[in-house]
């Protein structure tokens, strides 16, 4: 049965108002993770819309419908006086404003942080971009694809024999998209303390997907050493990778802890590899890792995933299946942890999406709209900024 959306609910960022001016994920992302714990998230969208919502599978917006909820939608047109004009209006009411223009087009605009702030001295300005603000790179088109591939994160994915691999999905975006959350309730929190009123962030797609890489600057720069692609396999403990069991399904095993390395080679009956000196230690066995993937992707082609699984859990391996999103959402701990919601939706009765997240003991997000038609509250919110009736008309003449 699905869960109705409680338009009465508040959260921890109640009465926290933000204009989120982005386009498609990472923008998106961050005021879904506002939206969620309760702020007010306005949607300022084109006559077109956010190209998101043209994003969709058999005809369908799911990812619209997903990353659009717990906002609210107003269509402008801000080539149109009276329509900068309501923008401003909602600007000097906001807490945050968020934009993913290309660097350099907000100004263009009139909406340089400067005017931003001189305008609402207390605005949080957050600005999303490929490359960042500043640098060679910063009027590049912003697209995730080229962070992917210009971090680093591409040349690490995929197998030695074979080019390498892009996520599959905005990885980018969201990984961005999570660090603007956070930096926003930063700086909101910096504000409320006093430490600063008003202030611009400056997240680039590119520094947020660098951070995943870890050490490796630090790995290159003092050993000369550069980490290349091995599967599913790890640079840094082993046993860890894929194996394929005898019904065709995988298993994903890690031994990232010698006590579990340990189990593991009891497990499959191979003790003697504890007291083999070239399994000894973890740096060991990454130097014979193909050995070691062999002892043990030879145990696990010997046996159906339920039977696999259940020796190596009993032995106390760290050990777990390769699931799709159809496994995924039929698994009962999945389910008991409600990691999935079904929400009432008009077109199909219950729409599934991820839950609110993180979970908050005192203080949990909850699910108060649905995601918007668009330009659906657009009346709504010039009226409660004490509009007229004309001002109101020319401001959305484009939506008569």
């Amino acid at each position: 049965m699905s869960e109705p959306f409680d338009p009465d609910a508040t959260g921890p960022l109640s009465g926290i108002r933000v204009i989120d001016l982005s386009r498609l994920v990472a923008g998106n992302m961050v005021s879904l993770q506002l939206g969620d714990f309760g702020a007010d998230v306005i949607k300022v969208e084109p006559p077109a819309g956010d190209p998101l919502r043209a994003w969709k599978d058999e005809g369908h917006p799911f990812y619209w419908k997903v990353y659009g909820r717990n906002k609210r939608s107003i269509r402008l047109d801000l080539r149109r006086a009276p329509a900068m004009e309501v923008l401003w209006t909602l600007i000097e009411t906001a807490d945050v404003l968020i934009e993913n223009y290309r660097p350099g087009t907000l100004e263009k605009m009139g909406l340089a942080p400067g005017a931003l702030h001189a305008r609402n001295p207390g605005l949080i300005v957050l600005r999303v971009s490929g490359f960042g603000q500043t640098g060679p790179y910063a009027e590049l088109p912003g697209f995730g694809t080229l962070v992917e591939a210009m971090s680093g994160y591409a040349h690490r994915s995929g197998f030695a024999d074979r080019e390498p691999v892009l996520p599959p999905l905005a990885l980018a975006d969201m990984i961005a998209g999570l660090y603007g959350a956070q930096a926003t309730v930063t700086a909101l929190y910096a504000r409320q303390n006093g430490d600063a009123g008003g202030q611009v962030i400056d997240l680039s797609l590119l520094e947020p997907i660098v951070s995943v890489l870890g050490p490796e600057a630090a790995i290159y720069r003092h050993t000369g050493a550069v980490k290349q692609r091995i599967g599913s396999a790890s640079n840094t403990s082993c046993p860890r990778n894929v194996y394929v069991c005898a019904d065709g399904k995988y298993l994903a095993l890690s031994g990232s802890t010698q006590s579990v390395a340990e189990r593991i080679f009891a497990a499959i009956g191979r003790a003697d590899m504890n007291d083999d000196p070239r399994f000894a230690t973890n740096a060991d066995r990454i130097r014979h890792r193909d050995v070691v993937d062999a002892a043990i992707g030879g145990w696990f082609a010997g046996r159906t995933s339920d039977e696999a699984l259940a020796i190596m859990r009993d032995a106390g391996a760290t050990v777990g299946p390769v699931y799709s999103i159809a496994d995924a959402v039929e698994d009962p701990h999945f389910k008991a942890r409600g990691v999935f919601v079904d929400l009432e939706d008009a077109e199909f009765g219950a729409m599934p999406m991820h839950a609110v997240t993180p979970r908050l003991s005192d203080t949990p997000g909850a699910f108060r709209r649905p995601a918007p038609d668009l330009g659906a509250d657009g009346r709504a919110i010039l009226t409660e900024l004490g509009l007229e009736e004309a001002a109101i008309h020319a401001a959305l003449d484009d939506e008569a």
